[in-house]
């Protein structure tokens, strides 16, 4: 607990411990006030949070201290869980892979043509703004390597609790693989997947870009135009799907020059539940925000300091990332509701109302933290403070 606050806090660093193990504020979120022995400080430093990163699967005379990557990882997703009262009719779960550089000799470094840098692959799993997964991966695979069993895992973690809940899952064209649609199709889970172009999509399409290049050329605007239409590749498809196809002309790189702009997404739903333009324009593009999400960890919260030597120990680096960010997640979803804060970043929330100066008196019976009248942002820490008090109760 006490490196996930350190990390929500701003303190990404184990050096940092070294001073942060006599903070009575952390020692009151971490839950630890008194040391065990006279001459120690109630919290951790930065050799014993080491000894954690370095720990193997089970205690050891040297590392006593070692963590359960499957109760982690079945941790986000009974969180998630927990943060809803009834179990809502459909969810969305989104998929995507973003690159993590390195800069030393880890383990599992692997050069990625497309980041063009050293890097490694992860995996994150969103529903919304709830984090339910971040699988560390070397850089050497596909983007879709391992999604199967990732999201097999999750769903089944989902299902236990939530029987009737629909689930939709998204990802770019990364993600359009058999295995993973053909795994949907067997599990009652909808996919909406982009679709990387060819050339038999592009011809499939080419009525609609003539008609999207008149439009566009009577108005001196963008247009677009949509195509339904089945879809099997000549090789790597098991079945036939239903692709839709977006015509799009844009303005081009000279003045009074237009351009083509393809697209396609593949997916599971019927024609009769959605339109084309609707599944595409309302449903896909929103997976964009995905994207925010995963900024908020790797900028706000560190996920990518995966400086150690070993994967194993990167991979819980990536988790401690992660499950700040659920903390911080909670603060906003439960104590910042209705507030100027109630859709800011986790660095907004951070420099806002937890890097704040503040007159702190330790006493026999309690710890006393006085804030300076004049701060601006007193009311919503006021008001958070008492619903996360509520919400405890």
């Amino acid at each position: 607990m006490q490196r996930v606050i350190g990390i929500a806090l701003g303190y990404e660093d184990l050096n940092d411990h070294d001073d942060l193990r006599c903070d009575p504020v952390l020692a009151v979120l971490a839950g630890k006030l008194q040391a065990r022995r006279a001459d120690c400080a109630p919290l951790a430093g930065k050799s014993t949070l080491n000894r954690l990163e370095l720990s193997g699967g089970e205690p050891t005379r040297y590392h006593k201290v070692s963590h359960d990557p499957e109760a982690i990882e079945t941790l986000f997703v009974d969180l998630f869980l927990d943060a809803h009262k009834n179990a809502p009719k459909q969810i969305i779960l989104d998929l995507d892979a973003t690159d993590d550089p390195l800069h030393g000799q880890q383990e599992g470094r692997f050069f990625h043509g497309y980041y063009d840098c050293y890097c490694y692959l992860p995996l994150y799993v969103f529903c919304g703004r709830h984090l339910l997964a971040a699988q560390l991966r070397q850089a050497n695979i596909d983007a879709a390597a391992g999604a199967v069993e990732e999201i097999a895992r999750i769903v089944a973690l989902i299902r236990r609790r939530w029987r009737r809940t629909r689930i939709l899952l998204r990802g770019d064209s990364g993600f359009a693989r058999d295995e993973l649609m053909a795994w949907c199709e067997a599990n009652r889970v909808d996919y909406l997947f982009g679709l990387a172009r060819n050339d038999r999509l592009e011809k499939a399409i080419i009525p609609e870009l003539i008609t999207a290049t008149i439009n566009s050329l009577r108005t001196g605007k963008p247009a677009r135009c949509f195509k339904d239409f089945s879809y099997i590749t000549r090789g790597s498809w098991s079945r036939q799907r239903r692709v839709i196809g977006k015509a799009e002309v844009i303005a081009g790189s000279s003045p009074g020059t237009s351009e083509a702009n393809p697209r396609f997404i593949v997916t599971s739903l019927s024609t009769a539940e959605t339109s084309a333009r609707h599944l595409y324009e309302k449903v896909y593009c929103a997976r964009g925000e995905m994207e925010n999400r995963i900024k908020e960890c790797q900028l706000d919260l560190f996920a990518d300091r995966t400086s150690a030597a070993t994967m194993r120990a990167n991979q819980l680096r990536l988790w401690f990332a992660s499950m700040a960010y659920v903390l911080l997640c909670a603060l906003r979803r439960i104590g910042l509701a209705h507030t100027q804060f109630a859709a800011a970043t986790c660095g907004t929330i951070r420099l806002k109302l937890l890097k704040l100066g503040a007159l702190v008196r330790v006493s026999v019976r309690r710890i006393k933290v006085a804030m300076a009248s004049a701060c601006p942002w007193k009311d919503e820490f006021a008001l958070a403070h008492a619903r996360l008090r509520n919400a405890r109760a």
